[in-house]
């Protein structure tokens, strides 16, 4: 039916569609080196690099048994990012992927994804974040102090970078140490590499039910364990709340969680599982995705040291010798030209799939019989 509105793409492959052909294309990707100047896209997403040259912006695939279509077109994406009337909807998790995020704000829907979104948003308003900054500069000068005891040696900033980014997020988001959340980044880690060594798998529905891979096997052991740990840090925040050493939970991110599961409205209650997805959503999504824009940030700076030293006079004419502050923050027009550029080039290359229930079509084309 695609084909017929001109909607070509690989042909289908009994059970397992292209999926084999996609795990092959990227083992073939990941093997050969790469340039601090080359075009990434053909590295990370070698299939859809492939296709679109072979087959045009939008193309169809098989993912499995499921025919998945791509596109690239602007209109067509702002079309279903727009999902004004919630007609594209997030696409189901497999039973990998629900251990591991399943009910966090990235992954619901609806009211649920409204009320979880709202707590979220609240964490990242202008007087939180005003609060979060003494924390923030303490956990980057112990960094840099550490760095300044290398001088000469090659430092491996991406790790670093992972370690300043929990820590900065143990510290403003749950009141506790890097020590602390040490164990729930590792275990989140792990989940990560299962996550996507599953991506291109064919899930054949009768046999997941009655027997459970050795992957989904250790993903529900990790999940458990994350869960336990978590709720260690979500007593010890209780029971300084009954001992009165915190008011009302706290006001960071996780006692906005605790308020708002104690609510004694049922309708603004969230579950306990909701609290448990939510703070491992607020740890991976927040970690992972700072954590490689910081370490893209000072790659493209390394390349371009005109950048570099223009981004570094800026930052010197603003705050001298002080540690910065937000109105300061405000003044980086420089700097926050160079955070947009990068976000530009590393998170531009694929947007998140989509499920269409409601309406059999996406511009033009007929999606639906």
């Amino acid at each position: 039916m695609l084909n017929s509105q001109g909607i070509k793409g690989p042909p289908y492959r009994f059970i397992h569609g292209n999926n084999k052909e996609v795990t092959k294309m990227k083992q073939k990707a990941l093997s050969k080196s790469v340039g601090l100047t080359d075009d990434l896209f053909p590295r990370v997403h070698p299939h859809f690099y492939t296709w679109t040259n072979r087959y045009g912006k939008n193309f169809v695939y098989w993912n499995g048994a499921r025919a998945e279509l791509v596109i690239s077109e602007p209109e067509l994406i702002k079309e279903v990012l727009k999902n004004s009337e919630q007609i594209f909807q997030k696409k189901q998790l497999s039973d990998i992927g629900m251990k591991f995020l399943g009910n966090g704000l990235i992954f619901i829907e609806g009211e649920k994804w409204a009320k979880h979104r709202k707590l979220a948003n609240h964490t990242f308003h202008g007087e939180s974040l005003k609060n979060m900054t003494p924390a923030i500069i303490a956990s980057v000068e112990t960094m840099l102090e550490k760095w300044n005891g290398q001088e000469g040696k090659e430092i491996e900033v991406y790790q670093e970078f992972r370690l300043l980014t929990s820590e900065v997020i143990s510290r403003t988001a749950f009141g506790s140490s890097y020590l602390e959340g040490e164990k729930i980044f590792a275990m989140l880690d792990k989940s990560t590499i299962i996550v996507s060594q599953n991506l291109s798998k064919t899930r054949i529905p009768l046999i997941s039910k009655l027997w459970k891979s050795a992957d989904l096997l250790e993903s529900e052991k990790l999940a458990k364990e994350i869960q336990d740990r978590l709720m260690k840090i979500v007593k010890k925040r209780e029971d300084k709340a009954v001992n009165g050493e915190v008011n009302s939970f706290g006001n960071d991110f996780l006692g906005l969680l605790l308020n708002v599961y104690h609510d004694s409205d049922e309708k603004n209650r969230i579950s306990l599982e909701d609290l448990v997805a939510e703070c491992k959503t607020f740890y991976f999504a927040g970690q992972e995705t700072v954590n490689s824009l910081l370490a893209w940030i000072v790659l493209h700076l390394a390349i371009r040291g005109d950048w570099q030293e223009k981004a570094r006079r800026e930052v010197v004419d603003i705050f001298g010798n002080q540690n910065p502050h937000l109105e300061g923050i405000a003044k980086l027009k420089i700097m926050t030209m160079i955070i947009n550029e990068t976000l530009k080039i590393v998170w531009s290359n694929r947007c998140p799939p989509k499920n269409s229930y409601k309406r059999n079509s996406v511009g033009k084309a007929t999606l639906a019989c």
